[in-house]
């Protein structure tokens, strides 16, 4: 899907503009609001170090999640472990915001992303949101999806849409990410938008089950950040309900929640996908588990060691190292029972059965690990529960930009 193209749900208009927060004078804010209130859920990191926009949207969504008007977000600076000023800052932030939109504060939220333990300036960000409101900002989403990049190489977009009884219901995303990204919450920022009409705790229910079958199982380094939120917007403008009993004008409950969880992992692969420095998708696949939870914490495993994501980046079958990572797992597995492959199904090869190697075509497995996207199936042979994760490969590219972050 084309940035440039691409629109949020009905009800949402999003603008972008540089302020000068980023060095290089890119897009560095974005704001996505609405003529209405409308309701909201989030989730936010599990970082015990939580940047100062994540406390202040914890304590709006617990107070005020029915009435929401915007999100802004800036990049280059994450306002995180700044302190009392930091937490002023955000809260001067969505007062300019409100001011502007002719809203209270309270129906803003803040998003932050960049470098942690420096003050925003607040100067360039009274500047960026009187832009973001005026007649000189960057018009649409795709233009608020690049601004709030950071490593990022390109924008991150996503829609889908269902129709029900006539009617057309839209959920479409933004997000980024490329490092710092793992499980638990969203490891990155995501707004994605709804023309549903859906209230704050259905909006909860549904997105804590569609962020547990995409962000949370998405990793590039293993790091979880502390400004890692995940926001969904519902502005029902479509004039189509969701609900659990639904009547012949509604959406099912079940209906709308399997459209935001392909919009979710549509965003979340390509977060894997844009990792800091890789160069190919890895999807890894883990069956044959007694439940979600044991393949989950196998898989997991695996996505994270930077032995397995070399060995890909470099083409090596070196299949001991999935396995090694799959036995340090903490999961109580078999190690007799298992089976690998590499390569999508069609035509994959089999490494190991039985936890034994097989006579396996090496020079053809080190074919399949250099194809984009990679696959990678783990069977545990103990069940039949499975799950999916995402990660990407490590290359030289991941050192030096980290090396060099703030520098």
């Amino acid at each position: 899907m084309q940035a440039d193209t691409f629109s949020l749900a009905s009800g949402f208009a999003a603008t972008a503009t540089a302020c000068g927060l980023k060095p290089n004078g890119a897009l560095d804010m974005a704001l996505i609001a609405t003529d209405a209130p409308c309701s909201a859920a989030g989730l936010f990191t599990t970082n015990r170090i939580k940047a100062a926009p994540v406390i202040y949207d914890q304590d709006v969504l617990a107070a005020n999640a029915s009435a929401i008007r915007a999100v802004v977000v800036n990049a280059g600076n994450a306002n995180a472990c700044t302190g009392p000023q930091g937490d002023a800052n955000c809260r001067a932030m969505a007062a300019m915001t409100a001011e502007r939109l002719e809203c209270r504060a309270d129906q803003v939220l803040v998003l932050s992303t960049g470098v942690i333990g420096r003050q925003l300036d607040m100067t360039k960000v009274a500047q960026g949101v009187a832009s973001l409101t005026g007649p000189t900002a960057h018009r649409g989403a795709g233009a608020a999806a690049r601004a709030i990049m950071t490593t990022d190489t390109r924008p991150k977009v996503a829609a889908r849409t269902t129709s029900v009884a006539g009617k057309t219901i839209t959920i479409a995303g933004i997000c980024k990410g490329a490092g710092m990204i793992h499980p638990n919450m969203a490891t990155m920022l995501a707004i994605v938008t709804t023309d549903a009409q859906a209230s704050p705790a259905t909006l909860d229910r549904a997105l804590r089950y569609a962020a547990n079958r995409s962000f949370n199982r998405v990793s590039v380094d293993g790091d979880t950040s502390t400004n890692d939120t995940l926001i969904l917007l519902a502005s029902g403008a479509s004039g189509v309900r969701v609900s659990d009993t639904p009547e012949a004008d509604d959406c099912s409950f079940d209906q709308f929640t399997v459209l935001l969880t392909e919009v979710c992992i549509d965003l979340a692969k390509q977060i894997a996908r844009d990792g800091e420095g890789a160069t190919r998708l890895v999807e890894i696949v883990v069956s044959g588990a007694q439940d979600e939870q044991q393949a989950h914490q196998v898989a997991n495993a695996i996505a994270r060691s930077p032995l397995v994501k070399t060995a890909i980046h470099g083409g090596d079958p070196n299949w001991g190292r999935i396995v090694c990572a799959a036995g340090y797992s903490g999961a109580a597995i078999a190690p007799d029972r298992l089976a690998l492959w590499f390569g999508p199904a069609d035509s994959r090869v089999q490494l190991v059965a039985n936890g034994l190697p097989l006579d396996a075509d090496l020079a053809a497995a080190s074919a399949l690990l250099r194809q984009d996207p990679v696959f990678i199936t783990l069977d545990l042979g103990l069940g039949s529960a499975h799950t999916t994760v995402w990660t990407c490969d490590f290359s030289k590219e991941y050192v030096e930009i980290n090396a060099h972050y703030t520098t």
